[in-house]
């Protein structure tokens, strides 16, 4: 079995314009209305709503037919709470508030295996289909985007490195 494209990551790398919608329901059943409702994507947002894990993890399962490729804004930039969401199958994260480079930087890192990153090692995750893609380890770098979040003056005049550095796919401008 191998690993879903991501369609999002290769349309911007495409240069190809998304649209899309931010989701703060918190409910599956909105999640799977919206995500086949012709967006291009749909963003989960963990920083500003109460959803945790078991309920991003729904709506995940409840997009999985739809047109839209879900994003996920965690709550933080936090290795932890990166890993577990990679773990459950998101593809594409908006990390937010990132204001330097190397806090960008730790926000690639958090989402690329060793050497390339921190992130912990697991081959029996829903990402890598319970041990069925048997290249996920290989292939997951390739198909996680990591968009960055920057709102604030002093991150916008960083704006140059931080879009930049290395592993960060686009960045959003927040206010």
């Amino acid at each position: 079995m191998e690993l879903s494209r991501n369609a999002f990551k290769a349309a911007i790398a495409a240069k190809q314009v998304q649209i899309g919608l931010w989701c703060s329901l918190c409910s599956n059943v909105g999640a799977e209305i919206i995500a086949d409702s012709g967006f291009d994507w749909i963003l989960v947002d963990t920083e500003h709503a109460p959803n945790e894990l078991p309920s991003v993890l729904a709506q995940l399962q409840a997009m999985t037919r739809g047109t839209a490729t879900p994003i996920i804004r965690p709550a933080w930039n936090d290795a932890v709470l990166i890993k577990r969401l990679l773990d459950i199958g998101a593809q594409t994260l908006l990390v937010p508030f990132v204001q330097t480079e190397e806090e960008a930087a730790q926000a690639v890192a958090s989402c690329r295996y060793p050497p390339a990153g921190i992130r912990g090692i697991t081959t029996g995750s829903r990402a890598a289909r319970f041990g069925r893609v048997g290249s996920y380890l290989a292939d997951a770098d390739r198909e996680i985007c990591v968009l960055v979040q920057v709102e604030t003056l002093s991150a916008i005049e960083r704006l140059d490195a931080i879009a930049a550095t290395d592993g960060v796919d686009g960045v959003f401008i927040g206010p």
